[in-house]
């Protein structure tokens, strides 16, 4: 397949660019900041119903569009440009992938509906370490009657302040599956954190919290499966959004060059920056394909996808990581004040690199599966 959009992604793209740089441009990601680190704007939010990007990956007799993960990584993409906060990685990417991946019939056709609507809220507890590694899951969950009785703590939960509902990852007879668990239920106890991009991040510990055997994602289907699918969507999702955070600090810092003066010369015409912008370009330029690649590796159900995951999340943290820094340095010391907006996005990427795992472990995993 050609790396290349077709006319209908375009015109999604194009007009996701037109809606977020009217309704949540950069300065909405400041004001939310400064309103006690609101979470996301939930006028914005609707507006993404609205424009069915929430309906984007569900299939039709749910109710979705089917517009496949190309669709919904270009959105991804937009709002990495403008850093907009929204349920969309939480409610969409990861937890409406778990529900597609499952064989519970009766799950998907009750919550994919609600997550489209944007009504209901989830968020997917995985992580137990204070470093990416879903090998290492100790939350266990035991059988009793016609509940499962689950036990453990979680921590990085994206956005699970506002989820009406968890997707636990949990053990089960030495299995990995998955639960759907409510957050008010008993025995949930949520903390949540602020960090560095503003995003809020939920430590949860689970005791003894009851949960219904109907809410099994995984029947006949193993859990592990359904977990690395997700993981891998999840992984390019959060690819998608640094492609847009490059692009745009990149650009920014471009234009700042262009106009900033020293010495009665504009510095964007020193060649030592110009080299440096020029190697940065040609980053770039790679990462758009390496995303577009994968995206199309998750529609085409490939059997590479997770080598593609692994490959786009490793490369686009390592560029991610030398454009904002390279952002700040070419902008100088306003550019880590609060006067301009570059810094927002050196703040993000330290964040979303270690997302779902940081560039060494994609690239260990890469590794792993290259047989060293």
């Amino acid at each position: 397949m050609s790396l290349i959009l077709t006319e209908e992604q375009r015109m999604l793209k194009e007009s996701a660019s037109e809606f977020l740089l009217t309704n949540a441009p950069l300065e909405s990601f400041r004001k939310l900041r400064d309103n006690n680190y609101q979470s996301y704007d939930p006028k914005v939010w609707e507006g993404f119903v609205e424009m069915g990007w929430t309906a984007l990956t569900i299939p039709e007799n749910y109710g979705g569009l089917d517009f496949g993960y190309i669709g919904l990584g270009q959105i991804l993409e937009e709002t990495g440009k403008t850093l907009t906060k929204s349920p969309l990685i939480s409610s969409i990417l990861l937890s409406a992938s778990a529900i597609r991946l499952s064989d519970n019939e009766t799950l998907k056709s009750k919550w994919l509906p609600e997550l489209m609507n944007g009504k209901t809220l989830m968020s997917v507890a995985l992580d137990e370490k204070s470093f990416f590694d879903p090998d290492s899951i100790e939350s266990r969950a035991v059988v009793s009657g016609d509940n499962f009785i689950i036990n453990g703590k979680k921590k990085m939960v994206i956005d699970a302040c506002d989820s009406n509902y968890l997707i636990v990852v949990a053990r089960l007879n030495d299995s990995i599956s998955l639960f759907l668990v409510d957050s008010k239920s008993e025995g949930v106890n949520i903390k949540t954190d602020i960090l560095m991009d503003a995003g809020s991040y939920s430590s949860i510990n689970l005791d003894n919290v009851n949960v219904p055997v109907k809410n099994q994602l995984d029947i006949e289907i193993d859990g592990g499966v359904i977990l690395n699918s997700m993981l891998g969507i999840g992984a390019i999702g959060l690819s998608c959004e640094m492609l847009g955070s490059v692009q745009a600090a990149f650009n920014q810092t471009i234009e700042y060059i262009k106009e900033r003066q020293q010495f009665g010369t504009k510095i964007g015409s020193y060649q030592g920056l110009q080299h440096r912008a020029a190697d940065l370009f040609c980053e770039i330029e790679l990462c758009k394909s390496i995303v577009l690649k994968a995206l199309q590796s998750i529609d085409d159900e490939h059997e590479n996808l997770l080598q593609y995951a692994h490959l786009a999340k490793a490369k686009l943290g390592e560029v991610l990581k030398q454009t904002s820094n390279e952002a700040i340095q070419m902008h100088g010391g306003i550019g880590v004040t609060d006067d301009v907006n570059i810094g927002f996005y050196l703040k993000r990427a330290r964040v979303i690199q270690r997302l779902l795992g940081d560039t060494n472990y994609h690239l260990n995993c890469i590794a792993k599966q290259k047989g060293y």
